[in-house]
């Protein structure tokens, strides 16, 4: 009888260690994107069996991974309780500083490059200066750092694009977006770049002493300022790598292109905030996940091609992006409760 007891014993503390693994796999903000996902890639296949063609994976990648760059970064930044919503902006302005300088033979294209990334950076130093030091809430200063950049590039260019160019000789052009084929696939250098992100910010956001500064930046601001934590110094880094990382996307972009458009990203910073909040980032701060991201920006750009290839108006966009985060905020918020409640 005691074996017997023993053993039913034993049953039951394997069906409750089972149990909680699998409400916590279920409690985890990546988990509803995954799902989702899979949802979106099975019925935009049933409907049309050319969505997973070689050609268009192929194209959705490129697109993808431009706006993934700012979306990984936004990321930590909105983890630390900030957000920018001048990326788009940078995304259209970095490019037209490189090209104006590489075109006028002031410098070379790989010392454009330098010089718009360092540009950008400082713009997001300014962003950063003014939330920390001043108090000003990021939402007005990074809406008037759009409208100052925005209005910038289009003062430099007059309003008109920048003059084609030929990068393919340049050797900075092949690092960032030189592109190969893997059988029916064409693959893009800059899906590596996304790839490489993706994997230092995780690693930085889960694995470093860094990484527990952001977190509890955006979390509790006080509390972690009584712990040591340099919030003003975190999040001013934060902003200066969103901006950094926005122009990376944007040179990236005009590369492939072969054109710099002012108002090229215009829009860009909504939708990176949407994959990143669809992803399971707390909009208000203090949890963020790199998984989850990825998950978002594949998401929404999966959504934007599928939609077009089964024949639904482009114009119709969004809308479906409205109700997927409305429906992903109800989710991630619900299970939120749940795990909190222990239920």
């Amino acid at each position: 009888m005691a074996i017997a007891n023993q053993t039913e014993s034993r049953s039951q503390s394997v069906a409750a260690d089972q149990r909680p693994l699998i409400r916590r796999l279920i409690a985890k903000p990546e988990f509803g994107p995954f799902v989702l996902l899979v949802i979106e890639l099975a019925v935009f296949t049933a409907i049309n069996p050319d969505f997973l063609s070689p050609l268009n994976i192929s194209n959705t990648l490129v697109f993808t991974v431009e706006l993934g760059l700012i979306a990984l970064a936004m990321t930590l930044l909105m983890t630390a309780g900030e957000f920018d919503l001048s990326v788009g902006a940078v995304f259209g302005f970095s490019p037209i500083v490189m090209w104006t300088l590489f075109n006028q033979g002031v410098v070379s294209l790989p010392v454009g490059f330098v010089i718009a990334i360092v540009i950008a950076a400082l713009i997001g130093m300014v962003n950063g200066l003014f939330v920390t030091r001043l108090k000003i809430p990021s939402f007005l200063v990074t809406l008037g750092m759009l409208l100052v950049v925005r209005g910038t590039a289009l003062f430099v260019t007059d309003g008109f694009p920048q003059r084609t160019w030929n990068a393919g000789e340049q050797w900075i052009a092949n690092v960032l977006v030189g592109d190969f084929y893997v059988g029916p696939f064409r693959i893009y250098m800059s899906l590596f770049w996304f790839i490489a992100a993706a994997l230092i910010f995780w690693y930085i956001l889960n694995q470093t002493k860094f990484g527990n500064w952001i977190q509890a930046s955006g979390g509790n601001p006080n509390a972690a300022r009584a712990r040591g934590v340099n919030v003003n110094a975190t999040k001013l880094a934060l902003f200066m790598l969103c901006s950094s990382m926005a122009a990376l996307a944007g040179i990236i972009s005009s590369i492939r292109t072969s054109a710099a458009n002012p108002n090229s990203g215009t829009g860009y910073e909504l939708e990176v905030i949407a994959m990143v909040v669809i992803g399971g980032t707390a909009l208000m701060g203090g949890r963020g996940t790199i998984v989850g991201t990825v998950l978002g920006v594949f998401i929404l750009r999966v959504m934007r091609n599928g939609i077009v290839m089964i024949g639904v108006p482009g114009l119709a966009y969004n809308i479906f992006i409205g109700a997927i985060i409305l429906g992903m905020m109800a989710l991630h918020y619900g299970l939120e409760r749940r795990h909190q409640s222990g239920t």
